[in-house]
């Protein structure tokens, strides 16, 4: 298993340019060539799940299979209450423990405060991906989410309408507290074990002829 960070993330470096989902699925890409992976199963959570998408979409041939998790590809994917908080969301709105975490792996503040800044500004002036661009997609896809998510269980079941290859999976919880995500987990929760489960499945599952 590989994780990485987008620019400018905890160990990442940055650059003098706005995050955005092509550019970081661009340096996924470039990120596998270096290591000599040809294809590789990409699996993102919300905003990583946005960019795993591009990867799929720019870089088809890199891509086996996708975990499409807790994301939308248009703003009506998500609930209006979510965009109203990223219109007014600021630095103070970033739970601690996620600021902790990343002072932890690059004790600079003003980086902390420049990723923030970068990733706010990104969803503020969020991009769509057409429905062309999801229907291109070959891979075979699992949409996951949380039944009370920040995305619309009917954005999800209209993604595997469009995705030639899609699975739907939606499970019980918030954005991301299936996965362990350390802000909304319950101590002590199986959901995280059972979800791993769920995915291995799907990604050791034979692929389609």
């Amino acid at each position: 298993m590989i994780a990485l960070e987008e620019q400018g993330h905890g160990r990442t470096t940055d650059r003098d340019k706005p995050v955005r989902f092509v550019t970081s699925a661009d340096d996924v890409a470039a990120l596998l060539e270096q290591l000599k992976i040809e294809k590789a199963d990409i699996m993102g959570f919300s905003n990583g799940a946005s960019v795993a998408m591009q990867v799929a979409i720019r870089h088809p041939a890199l891509v086996r299979k996708l975990v499409f998790a807790s994301s939308m590809t248009k703003k009506s994917g998500a609930y209006p209450q979510f965009w109203e908080f990223i219109d007014k969301g600021t630095f103070a709105d970033m739970p601690q423990p996620l600021k902790d975490e990343f002072l932890k792996v690059n004790p600079d503040p003003q980086k902390l405060r420049a990723m923030h800044d970068k990733d706010l500004e990104r969803m503020q002036h969020f991009v769509e991906t057409s429905d062309a661009d999801v229907k291109s997609v070959k891979a075979p896809t699992l949409v996951l989410l949380g039944d009370r998510d920040v995305t619309t269980p009917e954005h999800a079941l209209e993604l595997t309408h469009l995705l030639p290859q899609a699975r739907l999976m939606i499970l019980p919880g918030g954005h991301g507290d299936y996965l362990g995500e350390m802000i909304v987990a319950k101590k002590g929760s199986r959901y995280p074990e059972l979800t791993a489960g769920l995915i291995e499945q799907f990604l050791d599952d034979p692929m389609p002829k």
